[in-house]
This record gives C-alpha cells, structure tokens and sequence, in this order.
C-alpha cells in the first residue's frame, strides 16, 4: 500500500452553502503530511468558491484530529507545516466551524484553535500534550489557547499534559458550544448553519485580546518558580511559559516566532530523543513472541494470597479493575489486617472526596477474605504474594495445585527467587508464572511478568492482558536473581557503596544521583524501602556463596547500620535521621562515622569525587548490567530494560531509559570508562560481551530494538 495522498485523508463535500471537509485518516487522523496537505487545499478552494458561505472541519471515525503522526517523528519535515495550514484556516474570510468528538490533542487542537468557531460532543477530550515528549505546542497553541482561557489556565494545562472534558473545555472558553449526541457532522452542519442564519462574524483567535496583562505576567512570574521546582531539569516547561509570556507581551505574529524558536530549541533537545525513545519504548514493550503465538486464557475471577502491604496493593489494583477477588490469609486475624489494609486505600480517597462512601461500599462487595484455599477451586487466576521465602512459596504452591481448577494461572510476586524452583513444585508448571508488581503495587506502574522455562504462551500472553487491564506497564523478563530491574539495581547499588567506602558519602552520592534527574538517590531508597530487606538478601546470597567463588569486594556499611536496628524511615533512622517520624531525612553524623571505621578498617584512604565522577560510576554499572541481561536474553531489547527503569525505579523519563542514555553518551566512551574503572576493580568492572560487540560493530544499543 502506498502512501496516502492528500484526496484520500481529506474529503470535501457541500451541503448547501456549508463546505464540509472530513479528515479521514486512520485510526487517529493524525496530521501527516498528507493530512497538512489536504487541509491547506480545502481551505484554498472554500476561499476561491463563491458558492461556499461557510466551512466545517470534521474527523471521521472516532476523533476529530489527535495529534502529530508520530511515523514523521524524526524524518524531514515536508510542507506545509501544520502553523502554515492553521494560519489558512484562520486567515479564511468565511466563518470555519471545528467540530470536536473524540480526541483533540496538540496539533489537532492546534488546528481547531485557528477555526472561528468550536463546537463539542460530550465525548470530545482536548488537550496539548506535547510537554510529555520534551515538546511545546509548536503551530500557535501558545499564542491562541491564553487568548481564548486566561495565561495561567493556558499555561497549566500545557504543562500538565492533561486532557479536559468537553464540558471542562466549554467551562474554560476553549469550546463556544457543546451539544449532546454522538453525530458530528449532523452537530456540525445544524452549528454552522445557525451561525450563518444569525450572519455570525469570522473571529479570529489571533486578534482577542489576552484579559489583564500585568496579572498575567505575575501569575506566569509564580507558575516559572513552581515548574523549576517541580520539573527540576526538564527543558520544555520553561520553554511553554516564555511561549505563554511572549502571547502576552508581544504582537500575535511576533510571538508566534517565539514559539517557533523556542519549538525549535525543544525539537534539538537530548530530552525530546529521551522522551520520544520513552514514548516507543512504551508502545513496542508489548510486543513479545508468546502475544503473537497464542491468545490469552479466559479470566474473570481473581485471588490472592497473603493480605499485607504487597497482597493489599494487588488486591486493590483487581478490585478498581472491576474484578471479583478473593483474599486467602492464614487466620481470622490476618484476614481481618488484610481486609483493613485493602479498605484504608478506598477510606483514603472517600476521605480526600474522591470516592463515594456507596462507591466504595459496591468495590468491598467484590471483596471476600478467607482462611481456606479450598474456596479457590473456581478462581481464574492467582497471585500469590506472602514472605519472600523458597519454602514458604512452593508449600503455597503446592496448595494452589491441589485446589485450583485445570486452566488456572498461577503467579508468584516473587522479586527475586527462583520461579522455576516454584514451579516445580506443582504438576503444572506450564501453569505458573513470574508477576513482580512493585510497591505500592495499587500505584506504581510496572509488572516485570517473569517467564519460567515450562509456561505455556498463553499464560504469558494471559499476564500481558491482565497488565492491560491493570493498567500497568508490563515488562517480559527472564528467570535469574532479580529478573531486570532488581538485579541491575543490585549491581548499581554496589557501585554506590564502592562509591562510599571510597570517599564519597552516602548523601554527597544521593545528591549526585538526584542532581541527574532520580527523585531519590540510593541511600535514600534504601531507607524508605527498609533497610532490612536488603540485609536479608545479602545474607542469603552470602549463605547460596560456594566455596572457591571469587571473593568479591564487600561493604559492610549498611550490615553495621542494619546491626543497630537502623532499618528507615520505619525505625527513625537509617542512612539518614528522621527525627518525629519526618518523611525527609537528615544526615546523621553516626553514619558518617560508622562509614569511617570502615574505611579504616580496610585500609581505605578516602579521596574526593566530583557530582559528574559518581554518575560516571554509577550510570556505567547500571547501563553494563542493562547490557548483560540483553545478551544472557533476561530482557527481549535494551528498550525493555528502559522501560522498565523508567517505570519502576524512578529513572528519568527525558533520559529515556538505562540504555537510551547510554547510546547519547556514546558506547565507545562507556566501553572506555569502565576498562579505566577496572585497573582499579578488575572483578567488579568486567565490559559485557554485548557492549564490546556493539562497539566493535559500530552500532548501538538501540539497533537491537528493531528486531525482536
């Protein structure tokens, strides 16, 4: 099939004196360059057409126009652009209506912006989302949305990326109409034809005038100061509100060159190819050969095992799922701490007024606590999420296979044990799969959906529905210690502490990773996740240790601060002291201490490191261990490994992921970096096969995306 021509994605038809052009371009009549094309031809024509009194901008299917076609992104771009066919549409001396149904987003609602006039359906969602690809609105969203709702509301919903209701939209002046029904174009031709009965003026966006200029500027001064604080390093939010102060200060035309400049500067930003690779990345992380091999298991009933803070937050992502589930405790007791676990999320939100007490009311109804697995016999699928513990898990297990009906899918929310060795312990292994939620697991977007060696692919392809219908970001990840992400963290994690015991302390390392773009640095995650469940893993990998294993390197920092009962924000203190149980930690000159002893002990003269020497570290053990899970196949692409930073351990999103950033620093200077490291640590810095092949290749890591 050949590429679309401009006749064929934008159709013009009158219907009296009213010339009807349809954008008709699948699935989402997004804006290429087709689409620019037809629509500056239709408006010619209505222009040159006597006959023609009025025009109406319609989308055919399910969406008026949404967005930029995201198969242009990052080739040349080919005329006309979207400001040039916006200034058409606006520039016509006959009334143009946009009527709005389904999405209306970015350029879209760019293009219905430059119409005289806008009518919605109760189904339309408007919004300019280009923030959230490192972008601003580029074709005049800000220069006529301030026009039309006020600078800061402008501002705000540009920097939020957020879409509004019709009726949100008509309420905030973005929209002159909104009418009930689903028939756009019957909506559109009974607007437009009212407006020319009532010989209605053509009204440009362009020459309103924005109201109260000087409160304008003051509300855009405290707006500035909120974004720097809140998108610490984000280049595009900044760049909307210059966009949104040059609408106010400066003559339409002028500003809109503004625009263009800043659009322009956005468009060359490392962050729009980290956020653009995110956005992808996203998209493509779905597609694994079990989804394309066979169709999901049928599901419509739900249990988990185990009440506490993992088993609550699960069970609450099943119940607002719409699921029937029910929870298996070990006694009326734990039942009854599970149910009121589950219960203090929804009495949360009834409390902030964002759930009816009914509303939450008709959600526990679905809920059922038991002490019997014997009530599972009908269930669908279970999760089970009790203590990390081998034993413990296969006797669950073991249970699950004496009860569960033939077909049901068992999970484990293992983080890091052996699901094979879970398996195993059923008669049905082809059954039993890896679904690591990550706490709390009711909020937090990832599931790493780990693949034994015995599962059928229609239990995997089951996971990734149910990742679906979650609403989570799923990730396929092979069997090893720690699957993707926690075993990459486990790596990075040593880094840090080499880090420390080498001079740098922990918060001068916390401060570098935050500086990066990390809401949180290590020591810092360590705290809030609890300081003794890392502790419990050390002590199990030191005890599965077989004699004549190399002697890595060992810190034994946090074992010294374990030791003490420091396990957190939990205890008070850890890393760090949370005085009058404070959510933000203080440095504790005990640590720093207990860091020194250490040093001292082993013979370790501390030197300095700059914020840029520990994100060298810290990033190379991250990005290598991303490219030793790629070539052992834990993880299908480097961009599974991204996602599943980004999602689940807090990694810049405008970075792009582990491995993203690795391409934009360059895998030569990577490859180089670590063999430097390595005079020091030979053991600990040890190049993944994966990276030196690819720089001996010439290529990158993101060249092995495009082929799974």
């Amino acid at each position: 099939m050949g590429a679309p021509t401009p006749d064929s994605v934008v159709t013009t038809a009158r219907v009296g004196a009213i010339l009807v052009v349809t954008v008709n371009n699948p699935p989402v009549n997004a804006l290429g360059v087709a689409v620019r094309q037809g629509l500056a031809a239709a408006m010619a024509a209505a222009q040159a057409d006597d006959a023609v009194a009025g025009v109406l901008l319609v989308g055919a299917g399910k969406a008026f126009i949404a967005g930029a076609d995201i198969r242009e992104f990052g080739k040349p771009a080919m005329p006309p652009s979207l400001p040039e066919v916006c200034r058409a549409i606006e520039d016509c001396t006959k009334p143009v209506v946009a009527v709005l149904h389904g999405a209306a987003l970015g350029g879209g609602l760019e293009v219905a912006l430059s119409a005289h006039y806008r009518l919605a359906l109760p189904a339309a969602k408007l919004g300019l989302p280009e923030v959230s690809l490192g972008l601003l609105p580029g074709s005049g969203g800000t220069q006529r949305a301030p026009r039309l709702m006020g600078a800061r509301a402008a501002t705000e919903l540009m920097l939020s990326g957020k879409h509004l209701s019709a009726k949100a939209a008509l309420a905030a002046g973005l929209v002159d109409k909104l009418v009930e029904g689903d028939d756009a174009l019957a909506a559109g031709l009974a607007y437009a034809n009212e407006l020319l009965d009532q010989k209605a003026p053509v009204r440009r966006t362009r020459d309103i005038a924005i109201a109260e200029p000087s409160a304008a500027l003051a509300d855009l001064e405290v707006l500035k100061a909120e974004t720097a604080k809140k998108t610490r390093g984000l280049f595009s939010p900044l760049k909307i509100i210059e966009c949104v102060q040059a609408a106010v200060q400066l003559p339409f035309d002028e500003g809109m060159a503004r625009e263009r400049a800043l659009f322009l500067e956005c468009l060359d930003s490392p962050q729009r190819a980290g956020l653009i690779h995110a956005f992808f990345a996203e998209r493509e992380v779905v597609k694994v050969p079990e989804a394309k091999a066979a169709a999901p298991r049928a599901f419509a009933t739900i249990a988990i095992i185990g009440g506490g803070t993992m088993g609550a937050g699960i069970t609450v992502s099943a119940l607002d799922a719409g699921y029937p589930v029910t929870m298996i405790e070990r006694d009326a007791e734990s039942i009854a701490r599970g149910r009121a676990n589950v219960e203090k999320v929804y009495s949360g939100l009834v409390a902030k007024g964002r759930m009816t007490e009914e509303a939450k009311a008709a959600v526990m109804a679905r809920y059922t606590g038991s002490t019997s697995y014997d009530d599972l016999a009908n269930v669908d699928l279970v999760i089970e999420a009790v203590f990390e513990d081998l034993e413990v898990k296969k006797a669950v297990f073991k249970e699950l296979d004496r009860v569960c009906q033939p077909g049901a899918v068992l999970a484990t929310n293992t983080s890091y044990l052996d699901i094979d060795a879970i398996a195993a312990a059923t008669r049905r292994p082809q059954d039993v799969i890896g679904l690591h939620f990550f706490s709390p697991a009711n909020i937090m977007k990832l599931l790493e959906i780990v693949v034994p060696a015995n599962v059928s692919a229609d239990v995997v392809a089951t996971a990734f529905e149910l990742a679906k219908k979650l609403k989570k970001v799923p990730v396929r990840a092979g069997v090893c210690d720690g699957f993707i992400g926690n075993r990459i963290l486990a790596v990075y994690k040593q880094a840090a502490d080499y880090l420390m015991e080498d001079g740098a302390s922990p918060y001068e390392i916390d401060a570098a990773v935050r500086g990066f773009g990390f809401a949180m640095g290590p020591f810092q995650v360590t705290d809030l996740a609890g300081g003794d469940i890392g502790w419990a893993t050390r002590k199990r990998r030191a005890a599965a240790r077989k004699p004549g294993d190399p002697k890595a390197r060992y810190v034994e920092v946090a074992d010294r601060i374990c030791e003490r009962g420091w396990f957190g924000q939990k205890t008070g203190r850890g890393f760090y002291l949370y005085p009058e149980g404070a959510r933000l930690g203080q440095p504790d000159p005990e640590v720093l201490a207990i860091v020194d002893a250490e040093r001292a002990k082993k013979g370790v003269t501390p030197r300095q490191f700059t914020a840029d020497e520990i994100m060298r570290r810290y990033m190379a053990a991250m990005a290598n261990e991303g490219a030793n899970v790629v070539h052992e196949g834990i993880a299908l692409r480097p961009l599974d490994v991204d996602v599943t930073f980004i999602s689940g351990y807090g990694f810049p999103r405008y970075r792009g992921g582990p491995m993203k950033w690795a391409d934009m620093y360059g895998l030569p200077q990577l490859l180089a970096d670590i063999e430097a490291f390595a005079k020091e640590d030979p053991l600990f810095w040890k190049p993944s096969p994966l990276l030196i092949r690819l720089v001996q290749e010439g290529k990158n890591f993101d060249s092995l995306n495009h082929s799974a």
